[in-house]
C-alpha cells in the first residue's frame, strides 16, 4: 500500500497552528508527515515562514505516532552541516526515532538571507555532497575535523546521539542530483511524478530504497473557491525547480507568475471535494514508482476542514485505490 503523508507547510501557517494541524493529521490517520523549511513564503499571499526546527521539536512532543521529516532542509548555505547534524540528532531523540532528515541543494528564496551569494547549480551540488559527508560522519560519533572545498569542521562532536541516526533523504530533479542521492541517501525525494528520476536514482545505487513524492491539493466544498485559493497561493508551483531555485524574493515569484491563469492551476492541482479527482492526481506518482506521497493542502485557514474530510472520505478512497 502507498503511504499517504501530510505536509506542514511553513509558508502558509504560523507555528502553533502547524503543530495543531499535525496533531490532527495523526488523529485522522495520515501515515507520515513532512515539513518545509523556509525563511520566506513563495508568495506574499501565503504570509508565513516560522522556524521549521522549532515547529518540529514541538510537533515531536505533541504527537506520539506520526513520523516527521524535513522536506527539505538545505545544509550548505543558511545552515552549516555540523549544525544540521546536531539538529537532526536531537529531533531523532525527541521524536523517539520518528524523524527523517530530508536534504536538498536549496532555493535562493531562503538562502540569500545570510548574504553569501547564490552559487551556480554545480557548486550547490558539490556543497550538498560535502555537507552530507559531514553529517554522516558526525552521526557515527566521535570527533570530526575536516577542511574541505566548501566547509571547515574543527573537532566537532555530537554529544547526544540516538541509537539509530535519522535516515537521510535527498531531493532530486535531474541526473546530477540522482547520482548524489544514489550514493549517499537512504531515500529519495521528488516533487514531480517522473519515473526517469527514480530510474536514475536506482542506477546510481538507490535500488530498493524508499521514494517520497509530494502533491499539492486544494480541498473545498466550493470548487471555484478552491481554484481561486490555489491560484492565489500556489501558482508558482508549475514553474519547475530550475526556475524556482533561482528567484530571490516573493515579489520575484509574483512577477514570474503574473500571467498564470486560474484554469492553468486547476489543470495541474486537484481542486474541490471530488475524492476521485484527488485519487487520479496521486495515481501518476504510484505508477512512477513512489511508495510514499505527501499531500499539501493549500491554504493555512483551510487545514481543519481538509483534515476532517481526509478522515471521512479522502484517506479511505486513496487506500481503496492503492491497496
Amino acid at each position: 500500500m502507498v503511504r499517504i503523508g501530510y505536509t506542514m507547510m511553513t509558508e502558509q501557517a504560523g507555528p502553533r497552528e502547524l503543530v495543531g494541524h499535525v496533531v490532527r493529521a495523526e488523529e485522522v490517520g495520515y501515515d507520515f508527515s513532512v515539513t518545509s523549511d523556509h525563511y520566506f513564503p513563495w508568495l506574499r499571499a501565503q504570509g508565513h515562514a516560522p522556524y521549521a526546527w522549532s515547529v518540529l521539536g514541538a510537533a515531536a512532543q505533541a504527537t506520539t505516532r506520526i513520523p516527521l521529516m524535513t522536506y527539505v532542509t538545505c545544509p550548505s548555505v543558511r545552515y552549516h552541516p555540523a549544525v544540521v547534524a546536531q539538529k537532526a540528532a536531537t529531533m531523532q531523540l525527541l521524536s523517539g526515532g520518528r524523524f527523517r532528515l530530508g536534504l536538498g541543494s536549496g532555493e535562493n528564496l531562503n538562502e540569500h538571507v545570510v548574504g553569501g551569494g547564490w552559487p551556480p547549480v554545480d557548486v550547490r551540488h558539490e556543497m550538498l555532497e560535502e555537507a552530507v559527508e559531514i553529517i554522516q560522519a558526525l552521526f557515527k560519533g566521535g570527533h570530526v575535523t575536516r577542511h574541505g572545498a566548501h566547509f571547515d569542521v574543527d573537532s566537532a562532536r555530537l554529544w547526544d546521539l540516538p541509537d539509530e541516526p535519522p535516515p537521510i533523504g535527498i531531493a532530486v530533479s535531474g541526473e546530477q542530483s540522482c547520482r548524489l542521492a544514489g550514493r549517499f541517501a537512504d531515500l529519495v525525494i521528488a516533487t514531480e511524478p517522473k519515473s526517469g528520476l527514480l530510474e536514475a536514482f536506482d542506477r546510481h545505487g538507490g535500488a530498493g530504497k524508499p521514494r517520497v513524492g509530494q502533491l499539492p491539493v486544494c480541498y473545498d466544498t466550493d470548487r471555484d473557491t478552491a481554484v481561486k485559493r490555489a491560484h492565489a497561493q500556489f501558482r508558482w508551483f508549475g514553474s519547475g525547480w530550475k526556475v524556482n531555485a533561482e528567484l530571490p524574493h516573493p515579489d520575484s515569484f509574483e512577477a514570474a507568475t503574473q500571467f498564470v491563469r486560474p484554469d492553468d492551476v486547476a489543470a495541474s492541482i486537484p481542486c474541490g471535494d471530488d475524492p476521485e479527482a484527488f485519487v487520479e492526481a496521486v495515481r501518476p506518482y504510484v505508477e512512477a514508482g513512489f511508495d510514499e506521497v505527501a499531500l499539501v493542502q493549500i491554504g493555512g485557514d483551510a487545514q481543519e476542514p481538509f483534515l476532517d474530510w481526509s478522515e471521512k472520505t479522502l484517506l479511505p478512497a486513496l487506500r481503496e485505490a492503492f491497496a
